[in-house]
Protein backbone atom coordinates (compact mmCIF):
# COMPACT_ATOMS: atom_id res chain seq x y z
CA UNK A 1 0.00 0.00 0.00
CA UNK A 2 3.23 2.10 0.59
CA UNK A 3 3.48 2.86 -3.07
CA UNK A 4 -0.05 4.14 -3.69
CA UNK A 5 0.28 6.49 -0.77
CA UNK A 6 3.09 7.82 -2.03
CA UNK A 7 1.49 7.87 -5.99
CA UNK A 8 -2.08 9.62 -5.07
CA UNK A 9 0.34 11.96 -3.09
CA UNK A 10 2.26 13.28 -5.95
CA UNK A 11 -0.95 14.46 -6.95
CA UNK A 12 -1.05 16.43 -3.93
CA UNK A 13 -3.45 19.35 -3.75
CA UNK A 14 -4.55 18.25 -7.85
CA UNK A 15 -6.51 15.33 -7.26
CA UNK A 16 -8.65 16.84 -3.78
CA UNK A 17 -9.37 19.61 -6.68
CA UNK A 18 -10.88 16.55 -9.28
CA UNK A 19 -14.20 17.01 -7.97
CA UNK A 20 -16.26 18.72 -10.69
CA UNK A 21 -16.51 18.51 -14.72
CA UNK A 22 -18.43 20.63 -17.36
CA UNK A 23 -17.34 23.17 -19.89
CA UNK A 24 -16.06 25.87 -17.86
CA UNK A 25 -13.07 28.00 -17.48
CA UNK A 26 -9.92 27.19 -16.28
CA UNK A 27 -9.21 27.84 -12.67
CA UNK A 28 -7.48 30.97 -12.17
CA UNK A 29 -6.79 30.99 -8.09
CA UNK A 30 -6.19 28.81 -5.65
CA UNK A 31 -7.22 30.41 -1.61
CA UNK A 32 -5.81 28.14 1.43
CA UNK A 33 -8.01 29.36 4.11
CA UNK A 34 -5.99 29.44 7.55
CA UNK A 35 -8.54 28.97 10.58
CA UNK A 36 -6.30 30.02 12.95
CA UNK A 37 -5.11 33.17 11.47
CA UNK A 38 -8.20 34.30 10.47
CA UNK A 39 -7.46 34.83 6.82
CA UNK A 40 -6.17 33.47 3.26
CA UNK A 41 -3.55 33.19 1.41
CA UNK A 42 -4.53 33.47 -2.79
CA UNK A 43 -2.24 32.19 -5.09
CA UNK A 44 -2.92 33.36 -8.99
CA UNK A 45 -2.09 30.63 -11.32
CA UNK A 46 -3.44 32.07 -14.71
CA UNK A 47 -0.48 32.95 -16.67
CA UNK A 48 2.08 31.67 -14.29
CA UNK A 49 4.49 28.54 -15.83
CA UNK A 50 7.44 29.13 -13.06
CA UNK A 51 7.22 29.26 -9.09
CA UNK A 52 9.01 32.96 -9.80
CA UNK A 53 6.03 33.74 -12.06
CA UNK A 54 3.67 32.47 -9.13
CA UNK A 55 5.29 34.75 -6.34
CA UNK A 56 5.03 37.84 -8.97
CA UNK A 57 1.33 37.54 -9.80
CA UNK A 58 0.21 36.56 -5.65
CA UNK A 59 0.96 39.34 -3.60
CA UNK A 60 0.24 37.38 -0.58
CA UNK A 61 3.32 34.94 -2.02
CA UNK A 62 5.43 37.90 -2.25
CA UNK A 63 5.13 38.74 1.06
CA UNK A 64 5.69 34.90 2.33
CA UNK A 65 8.61 35.12 0.06
CA UNK A 66 9.46 37.94 1.89
CA UNK A 67 9.34 36.68 5.63
CA UNK A 68 10.88 33.17 4.33
CA UNK A 69 14.19 35.02 3.49
CA UNK A 70 13.34 33.34 0.08
CA UNK A 71 12.45 29.73 0.99
CA UNK A 72 9.15 29.68 -0.30
CA UNK A 73 10.29 30.03 -3.88
CA UNK A 74 11.84 26.75 -3.54
CA UNK A 75 9.17 25.25 -1.79
CA UNK A 76 6.97 26.00 -4.56
CA UNK A 77 9.30 24.76 -6.95
CA UNK A 78 8.78 21.44 -4.79
CA UNK A 79 5.38 21.60 -4.70
CA UNK A 80 4.19 22.74 -8.01
CA UNK A 81 6.66 21.91 -10.72
CA UNK A 82 8.05 18.31 -9.60
CA UNK A 83 6.71 16.33 -12.62
CA UNK A 84 3.60 13.75 -12.10
CA UNK A 85 4.62 9.97 -12.01
CA UNK A 86 4.31 9.04 -15.55
CA UNK A 87 1.45 6.02 -14.53
CA UNK A 88 -0.78 8.97 -12.70
CA UNK A 89 -3.06 9.18 -16.49
CA UNK A 90 -3.11 5.75 -16.83
CA UNK A 91 -3.76 4.97 -12.83
CA UNK A 92 -6.81 7.46 -12.90
CA UNK A 93 -8.32 6.84 -16.51
CA UNK A 94 -8.43 3.10 -15.50
CA UNK A 95 -9.94 3.97 -12.37
CA UNK A 96 -12.58 6.47 -13.34
CA UNK A 97 -15.93 6.22 -12.68
CA UNK A 98 -15.04 3.13 -10.16
CA UNK A 99 -16.49 3.16 -6.83
CA UNK A 100 -13.43 3.20 -4.69
CA UNK A 101 -12.13 6.41 -6.54
CA UNK A 102 -15.84 7.78 -6.33
CA UNK A 103 -15.77 7.64 -2.61
CA UNK A 104 -12.43 9.09 -2.69
CA UNK A 105 -13.17 12.07 -4.25
CA UNK A 106 -16.49 12.24 -2.69
CA UNK A 107 -14.96 12.10 1.01
CA UNK A 108 -12.24 15.04 -0.44
CA UNK A 109 -15.29 17.41 -1.36
CA UNK A 110 -15.34 17.94 2.68
CA UNK A 111 -11.96 20.28 2.59
CA UNK A 112 -12.24 21.47 -0.98
CA UNK A 113 -14.82 24.34 -2.69
CA UNK A 114 -14.50 24.51 -6.54
CA UNK A 115 -17.17 27.37 -7.01
CA UNK A 116 -19.39 28.05 -9.91
CA UNK A 117 -19.16 23.98 -10.78
CA UNK A 118 -21.49 21.01 -10.58
CA UNK A 119 -19.40 18.40 -8.19
CA UNK A 120 -18.30 15.45 -10.29
CA UNK A 121 -17.14 12.12 -8.60
CA UNK A 122 -16.15 10.07 -11.14
CA UNK A 123 -12.52 11.06 -12.03
CA UNK A 124 -12.88 11.99 -15.49
CA UNK A 125 -12.30 15.13 -15.03
CA UNK A 126 -9.22 14.17 -13.71
CA UNK A 127 -7.86 12.57 -16.42
CA UNK A 128 -8.84 14.93 -19.06
CA UNK A 129 -7.07 17.82 -17.32
CA UNK A 130 -4.17 15.60 -16.94
CA UNK A 131 -3.87 15.18 -20.36
CA UNK A 132 -4.07 18.65 -21.57
CA UNK A 133 -1.39 19.68 -19.19
CA UNK A 134 0.60 17.27 -21.04
CA UNK A 135 -0.52 18.54 -24.24
CA UNK A 136 0.92 22.44 -23.16
CA UNK A 137 4.16 20.41 -22.19
CA UNK A 138 3.63 20.98 -17.98
CA UNK A 139 2.96 17.33 -16.64
CA UNK A 140 3.10 18.93 -13.20
CA UNK A 141 0.58 20.24 -10.27
CA UNK A 142 1.01 23.61 -11.47
CA UNK A 143 -0.32 22.72 -15.02
CA UNK A 144 -2.75 20.14 -13.89
CA UNK A 145 -4.07 22.80 -11.41
CA UNK A 146 -4.73 24.94 -14.57
CA UNK A 147 -6.60 23.20 -16.41
CA UNK A 148 -8.91 22.48 -14.00
CA UNK A 149 -12.65 24.12 -14.70
CA UNK A 150 -14.07 26.75 -12.84
CA UNK A 151 -12.33 30.46 -11.42
CA UNK A 152 -11.50 29.61 -7.79
CA UNK A 153 -10.45 26.83 -5.70
CA UNK A 154 -10.57 27.18 -1.51
CA UNK A 155 -8.44 24.60 0.72
CA UNK A 156 -10.39 25.33 3.70
CA UNK A 157 -7.83 23.77 6.40
CA UNK A 158 -10.37 24.45 9.24
CA UNK A 159 -12.39 21.57 7.87
CA UNK A 160 -8.64 19.41 7.93
CA UNK A 161 -8.33 19.96 11.13
CA UNK A 162 -12.25 19.02 11.63
CA UNK A 163 -11.03 16.01 10.16
CA UNK A 164 -8.10 15.39 11.89
CA UNK A 165 -9.91 16.39 15.25
CA UNK A 166 -12.37 13.53 14.61
CA UNK A 167 -10.02 10.85 13.72
CA UNK A 168 -8.36 11.55 17.14
CA UNK A 169 -11.70 11.56 18.67
CA UNK A 170 -12.31 7.85 17.68
CA UNK A 171 -8.98 6.54 18.87
CA UNK A 172 -9.16 8.09 22.39
CA UNK A 173 -11.70 5.56 23.79
CA UNK A 174 -9.40 2.67 22.82
CA UNK A 175 -6.31 4.64 24.42
CA UNK A 176 -8.00 5.04 27.73
CA UNK A 177 -9.33 1.37 27.76
CA UNK A 178 -5.71 0.10 27.32
CA UNK A 179 -4.29 2.47 29.59
CA UNK A 180 -6.61 1.50 32.61
CA UNK A 181 -6.53 -2.11 31.94
CA UNK A 182 -4.17 -4.85 33.07
CA UNK A 183 -1.84 -6.12 30.27
CA UNK A 184 -2.12 -10.05 29.17
CA UNK A 185 1.03 -11.73 31.20
CA UNK A 186 4.08 -13.06 28.88
CA UNK A 187 5.04 -16.50 28.50
CA UNK A 188 8.73 -16.19 28.05
CA UNK A 189 9.34 -18.94 25.77
CA UNK A 190 6.99 -17.36 23.07
CA UNK A 191 9.11 -14.62 22.86
CA UNK A 192 12.72 -16.15 21.99
CA UNK A 193 13.55 -16.50 18.63
CA UNK A 194 11.75 -19.10 16.76
CA UNK A 195 13.45 -22.54 15.40
CA UNK A 196 12.85 -22.89 11.87
CA UNK A 197 10.54 -25.82 12.28
CA UNK A 198 8.70 -25.75 9.67
CA UNK A 199 8.68 -26.23 5.40
CA UNK A 200 7.77 -23.74 2.87
CA UNK A 201 6.62 -23.99 -0.29
CA UNK A 202 4.45 -21.64 -3.05
CA UNK A 203 1.51 -23.36 -5.31
CA UNK A 204 -1.19 -22.79 -7.72
CA UNK A 205 -4.68 -23.71 -6.61
CA UNK A 206 -7.25 -23.86 -8.95
CA UNK A 207 -10.61 -22.65 -7.48
CA UNK A 208 -14.05 -22.36 -9.64
CA UNK A 209 -15.70 -19.00 -9.28
CA UNK A 210 -12.08 -17.25 -10.52
CA UNK A 211 -10.17 -17.41 -14.36
CA UNK A 212 -6.76 -17.71 -12.92
CA UNK A 213 -5.82 -19.65 -10.36
CA UNK A 214 -4.70 -18.72 -7.07
CA UNK A 215 -1.60 -18.43 -5.51
CA UNK A 216 -0.51 -20.19 -1.63
CA UNK A 217 2.33 -19.79 0.27
CA UNK A 218 2.23 -23.18 2.29
CA UNK A 219 3.83 -23.69 5.67
CA UNK A 220 4.14 -27.02 6.97
CA UNK A 221 5.22 -27.80 10.78
CA UNK A 222 7.66 -30.50 11.00
CA UNK A 223 6.48 -33.54 12.90
CA UNK A 224 4.30 -33.89 15.27
CA UNK A 225 1.73 -31.79 13.06
CA UNK A 226 -1.50 -31.22 15.35
CA UNK A 227 -3.51 -32.35 12.25
CA UNK A 228 -4.99 -28.47 12.64
CA UNK A 229 -5.53 -25.96 9.12
CA UNK A 230 -5.81 -22.10 9.42
CA UNK A 231 -6.04 -19.82 6.76
CA UNK A 232 -4.62 -16.21 6.71
CA UNK A 233 -6.25 -13.61 4.42
CA UNK A 234 -3.91 -10.86 3.57
CA UNK A 235 -5.44 -6.64 3.42
CA UNK A 236 -5.97 -4.48 0.25
CA UNK A 237 -3.13 -4.57 -1.64
CA UNK A 238 -0.77 -6.69 0.09
CA UNK A 239 0.64 -10.00 -0.06
CA UNK A 240 0.98 -13.46 2.02
CA UNK A 241 4.74 -12.50 2.80
CA UNK A 242 3.67 -9.93 4.62
CA UNK A 243 1.69 -11.91 7.23
CA UNK A 244 4.65 -15.03 7.10
CA UNK A 245 5.98 -14.00 10.65
CA UNK A 246 2.07 -14.80 12.02
CA UNK A 247 2.04 -18.10 10.28
CA UNK A 248 5.96 -18.86 11.59
CA UNK A 249 4.31 -18.98 14.82
CA UNK A 250 1.84 -21.32 14.31
CA UNK A 251 3.36 -23.80 12.63
CA UNK A 252 5.85 -24.04 14.71
CA UNK A 253 3.20 -24.84 17.44
CA UNK A 254 2.22 -27.80 14.89
CA UNK A 255 -0.51 -25.84 12.34
CA UNK A 256 -0.70 -26.52 8.90
CA UNK A 257 -1.08 -22.41 7.49
CA UNK A 258 -2.52 -21.73 3.91
CA UNK A 259 -1.72 -18.57 2.94
CA UNK A 260 -3.74 -17.14 -0.05
CA UNK A 261 -2.91 -14.18 -2.66
CA UNK A 262 -6.57 -12.68 -3.24
CA UNK A 263 -5.70 -11.92 -7.31
CA UNK A 264 -8.57 -8.83 -7.29
CA UNK A 265 -6.85 -6.87 -4.44
CA UNK A 266 -3.87 -7.80 -3.81
CA UNK A 267 -0.18 -5.98 -4.71
CA UNK A 268 -0.08 -7.49 -8.04
CA UNK A 269 -3.18 -6.13 -8.76
CA UNK A 270 -1.90 -2.66 -7.17
CA UNK A 271 0.62 -2.93 -9.29
CA UNK A 272 -1.51 -3.02 -12.45
CA UNK A 273 -4.18 -0.71 -11.59
CA UNK A 274 -1.22 2.00 -10.79
CA UNK A 275 0.23 0.96 -14.72
CA UNK A 276 -3.68 1.82 -16.07
CA UNK A 277 -3.79 -1.74 -16.88
CA UNK A 278 -6.94 -2.72 -14.73
CA UNK A 279 -9.63 -0.77 -12.54
CA UNK A 280 -9.19 -0.44 -8.64
CA UNK A 281 -10.64 -3.60 -6.63
CA UNK A 282 -14.73 -3.66 -7.48
CA UNK A 283 -17.34 -4.49 -5.01
CA UNK A 284 -17.44 -8.10 -6.35
CA UNK A 285 -13.86 -8.48 -4.63
CA UNK A 286 -16.31 -8.21 -1.05
CA UNK A 287 -17.87 -12.27 -2.07
CA UNK A 288 -14.86 -13.47 -4.28
CA UNK A 289 -12.04 -13.48 -1.23
CA UNK A 290 -13.83 -15.58 1.10
CA UNK A 291 -14.87 -18.18 -1.18
CA UNK A 292 -11.18 -17.97 -2.46
CA UNK A 293 -10.90 -19.23 1.75
CA UNK A 294 -13.57 -21.81 1.05
CA UNK A 295 -12.37 -23.05 -2.26
CA UNK A 296 -8.54 -23.93 -0.61
CA UNK A 297 -10.75 -26.24 2.76
CA UNK A 298 -12.55 -27.61 -0.42
CA UNK A 299 -9.25 -28.45 -2.57
CA UNK A 300 -7.66 -29.84 0.70
CA UNK A 301 -10.83 -32.07 1.50
CA UNK A 302 -10.31 -33.67 -1.89
CA UNK A 303 -6.71 -34.30 -1.78
CA UNK A 304 -5.96 -31.84 -4.44
CA UNK A 305 -4.05 -29.83 -2.17
CA UNK A 306 -1.77 -31.00 1.02
CA UNK A 307 -2.90 -34.75 -0.15
CA UNK A 308 -0.72 -36.36 1.53
CA UNK A 309 -1.73 -34.33 5.30
CA UNK A 310 -3.89 -35.54 7.30
CA UNK A 311 -5.94 -32.82 8.16
CA UNK A 312 -9.29 -32.04 9.71
CA UNK A 313 -11.17 -29.50 7.36
CA UNK A 314 -14.39 -29.56 9.54
CA UNK A 315 -13.23 -27.37 12.54
CA UNK A 316 -10.10 -24.91 10.66
CA UNK A 317 -9.54 -21.31 12.12
CA UNK A 318 -9.02 -17.68 9.47
CA UNK A 319 -6.96 -14.67 10.62
CA UNK A 320 -7.33 -12.12 8.93
CA UNK A 321 -6.11 -8.01 8.17
CA UNK A 322 -7.82 -5.28 7.73
CA UNK A 323 -10.15 -6.42 4.03
CA UNK A 324 -8.97 -10.20 4.84
CA UNK A 325 -10.11 -9.36 8.87
CA UNK A 326 -13.47 -8.15 7.04
CA UNK A 327 -13.01 -11.66 5.38
CA UNK A 328 -12.74 -13.54 8.43
CA UNK A 329 -15.96 -12.15 9.74
CA UNK A 330 -18.35 -13.22 6.37
CA UNK A 331 -16.45 -16.79 6.35
CA UNK A 332 -17.97 -17.15 10.21
CA UNK A 333 -21.07 -16.33 9.44
CA UNK A 334 -21.41 -12.50 9.67
CA UNK A 335 -24.77 -11.01 7.57
CA UNK A 336 -24.24 -8.04 4.99
CA UNK A 337 -26.44 -5.23 4.82
CA UNK A 338 -26.97 -2.37 2.94
CA UNK A 339 -28.80 -0.47 5.62
CA UNK A 340 -26.17 1.64 7.43
CA UNK A 341 -23.89 2.26 4.22
CA UNK A 342 -27.20 3.64 2.18
CA UNK A 343 -27.90 5.80 5.75
CA UNK A 344 -24.91 6.87 6.41
CA UNK A 345 -22.09 6.93 3.63
CA UNK A 346 -22.71 10.15 1.89
CA UNK A 347 -23.08 12.01 5.54
CA UNK A 348 -20.08 13.38 5.22
CA UNK A 349 -19.80 15.30 9.12
CA UNK A 350 -20.70 11.91 10.98
CA UNK A 351 -19.01 11.68 14.06
CA UNK A 352 -17.58 8.20 13.19
CA UNK A 353 -16.80 8.55 9.49
CA UNK A 354 -13.27 7.29 9.18
CA UNK A 355 -10.36 6.53 6.00
CA UNK A 356 -11.64 2.77 6.17
CA UNK A 357 -15.70 4.15 5.13
CA UNK A 358 -13.59 5.33 1.19
CA UNK A 359 -13.68 0.86 0.96
CA UNK A 360 -16.50 0.61 2.95
CA UNK A 361 -18.60 2.54 0.97
CA UNK A 362 -17.29 1.29 -2.32
CA UNK A 363 -18.82 -2.14 -1.67
CA UNK A 364 -22.75 -0.99 -1.83
CA UNK A 365 -22.97 -2.43 -4.72
CA UNK A 366 -22.03 -5.93 -3.89
CA UNK A 367 -23.01 -6.18 -0.10
CA UNK A 368 -26.25 -7.85 -0.48
CA UNK A 369 -24.35 -10.55 -2.34
CA UNK A 370 -21.36 -10.75 -0.08
CA UNK A 371 -22.61 -13.29 3.10
CA UNK A 372 -20.51 -16.24 2.49
CA UNK A 373 -20.30 -18.29 5.54
CA UNK A 374 -18.65 -21.86 5.94
CA UNK A 375 -19.43 -23.45 8.79
CA UNK A 376 -15.70 -24.90 8.97
CA UNK A 377 -14.77 -21.84 10.20
CA UNK A 378 -14.82 -22.65 13.99
CA UNK A 379 -12.16 -19.82 14.73
CA UNK A 380 -11.58 -16.45 13.84
CA UNK A 381 -8.95 -14.04 14.20
CA UNK A 382 -9.92 -10.18 12.77
CA UNK A 383 -7.00 -7.88 13.05
CA UNK A 384 -8.05 -4.07 12.29
CA UNK A 385 -11.53 -5.16 10.15
CA UNK A 386 -13.77 -2.42 8.49
CA UNK A 387 -16.75 -3.38 9.58
CA UNK A 388 -19.16 -0.88 11.18
CA UNK A 389 -21.46 0.29 8.10
CA UNK A 390 -20.96 -3.98 6.92
CA UNK A 391 -22.98 -6.59 9.27
CA UNK A 392 -25.95 -6.63 10.91
CA UNK A 393 -25.57 -7.09 14.43
CA UNK A 394 -28.55 -8.71 15.24
CA UNK A 395 -27.35 -12.18 13.54
CA UNK A 396 -24.02 -11.96 15.74
CA UNK A 397 -25.64 -15.25 17.65
CA UNK A 398 -25.43 -17.55 14.64
CA UNK A 399 -22.04 -17.26 13.87
CA UNK A 400 -20.28 -20.52 13.86
CA UNK A 401 -17.09 -19.45 14.82
CA UNK A 402 -16.13 -17.04 18.01
CA UNK A 403 -14.05 -14.29 17.19
CA UNK A 404 -10.81 -12.42 18.44
CA UNK A 405 -11.00 -8.44 17.00
CA UNK A 406 -7.97 -7.00 17.25
CA UNK A 407 -7.47 -3.52 17.05
CA UNK A 408 -4.57 -0.79 17.52
CA UNK A 409 -4.65 2.17 19.18
CA UNK A 410 -2.94 4.17 16.80
CA UNK A 411 -4.72 3.30 13.65
CA UNK A 412 -6.34 5.83 11.69
CA UNK A 413 -7.20 4.10 8.53
CA UNK A 414 -9.65 1.36 10.93
CA UNK A 415 -9.91 3.44 14.19
CA UNK A 416 -10.53 1.20 17.38
CA UNK A 417 -13.42 3.24 18.62
CA UNK A 418 -16.06 2.92 15.51
CA UNK A 419 -14.84 0.14 14.20
CA UNK A 420 -14.00 -1.82 16.94
CA UNK A 421 -14.88 -1.16 20.37
CA UNK A 422 -18.45 0.70 19.38
CA UNK A 423 -19.44 -2.69 17.33
CA UNK A 424 -18.76 -4.95 20.37
CA UNK A 425 -20.24 -3.04 22.63
CA UNK A 426 -23.87 -2.39 21.23
CA UNK A 427 -24.00 -6.21 19.76
CA UNK A 428 -23.10 -7.39 23.21
CA UNK A 429 -20.57 -9.57 21.27
CA UNK A 430 -18.65 -10.11 24.88
CA UNK A 431 -21.69 -11.95 26.04
CA UNK A 432 -21.28 -14.53 23.30
CA UNK A 433 -17.86 -15.30 23.96
CA UNK A 434 -16.10 -13.25 21.70
CA UNK A 435 -13.12 -10.77 22.81
CA UNK A 436 -11.74 -7.57 22.38
CA UNK A 437 -7.55 -6.98 22.31
CA UNK A 438 -6.01 -3.33 22.23
CA UNK A 439 -2.64 -3.01 21.02
CA UNK A 440 -0.72 0.03 23.13
CA UNK A 441 0.57 2.07 20.21
CA UNK A 442 0.02 -0.18 17.24
CA UNK A 443 -1.05 1.59 14.07
CA UNK A 444 -2.82 -0.46 10.99
CA UNK A 445 0.38 -1.57 9.62
CA UNK A 446 2.43 -2.15 12.83
CA UNK A 447 0.99 -5.45 13.48
CA UNK A 448 2.18 -7.71 10.53
CA UNK A 449 4.73 -9.70 10.67
CA UNK A 450 7.35 -10.67 7.83
CA UNK A 451 8.92 -13.79 7.45
CA UNK A 452 12.32 -14.75 9.39
CA UNK A 453 12.45 -12.16 11.55
CA UNK A 454 14.45 -12.53 14.70
CA UNK A 455 11.96 -12.27 17.06
CA UNK A 456 8.08 -13.71 16.82
CA UNK A 457 5.30 -11.75 15.53
CA UNK A 458 3.88 -9.34 18.55
CA UNK A 459 0.63 -10.99 17.90
CA UNK A 460 1.46 -14.55 17.57
CA UNK A 461 1.13 -15.66 20.82
CA UNK A 462 -2.38 -14.36 21.24
CA UNK A 463 -3.34 -15.86 18.00
CA UNK A 464 -1.83 -19.50 18.96
CA UNK A 465 -3.60 -18.80 22.30
CA UNK A 466 -6.96 -18.34 20.64
CA UNK A 467 -7.07 -21.05 18.13
CA UNK A 468 -5.73 -23.48 20.70
CA UNK A 469 -8.72 -22.54 23.26
CA UNK A 470 -11.57 -22.58 20.09
CA UNK A 471 -10.15 -25.27 18.48
CA UNK A 472 -9.33 -27.38 21.90
CA UNK A 473 -5.68 -28.20 20.47
CA UNK A 474 -3.44 -28.87 23.16
CA UNK A 475 -0.74 -26.31 23.60
CA UNK A 476 1.72 -23.81 25.32
CA UNK A 477 -1.17 -21.22 25.79
CA UNK A 478 -4.60 -20.69 25.16
CA UNK A 479 -6.47 -16.90 25.80
CA UNK A 480 -8.60 -17.29 28.78
CA UNK A 481 -5.69 -18.81 30.48
CA UNK A 482 -2.72 -15.42 29.49
CA UNK A 483 0.60 -15.83 29.00
CA UNK A 484 -0.05 -13.97 25.23
CA UNK A 485 1.06 -10.72 25.76
CA UNK A 486 4.74 -9.17 25.46
CA UNK A 487 7.28 -7.32 27.49
CA UNK A 488 6.45 -4.13 26.48
CA UNK A 489 3.15 -4.67 28.16
CA UNK A 490 1.06 -3.42 25.01
CA UNK A 491 -1.35 -6.33 24.93
CA UNK A 492 -5.00 -5.61 26.77
CA UNK A 493 -7.59 -8.05 27.04
CA UNK A 494 -10.41 -5.00 27.02
CA UNK A 495 -13.97 -7.02 26.77
CA UNK A 496 -14.61 -6.63 30.19
CA UNK A 497 -14.71 -3.06 30.17
CA UNK A 498 -16.74 -2.33 27.63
Amino acid sequence: MTRLRTHLGALGVGISLALTGGPVSALERLALRLPFLDSQVTINLSGSQSAEQLILASPDLQDLQSVSGGKLLVLLRQIFLTPLPVETKALLAGSTGQPLLEQALHAATQVVDLQGVEPDVTGQMLTDALIRAERRGQPNILGFLRELPGEQASIDLSRVVEVANRLKTNLEEGVTLARSTEAASVTAALRVPLRPSWSREVVQVSVPHRPQSLRVLTLRPAAPSNGRLVVISHGLWDDPESFEGWGEVLAAHGYTVLMPDHPGSDLNQQKAMLAGDVPPPGAEELRLRPLDVSALLDAVRAGRLLADADLDTDAVAVVGHSWGATTTLQLAGGVTTDRKLKSRCNDLKDSERNLSWVLQCSWLSGINQASVADPRVKAVVAVSPPLRLLFDRSRLKTLSAKVLLISGTRDWVVPSGPEAIVPMRESKAVQLGHRLVLVQGADHFSLRSFGGEAFPAQVGPVLLGWINEQLEVDGAVTFSEGGWGDEQGSLVDVSGRL
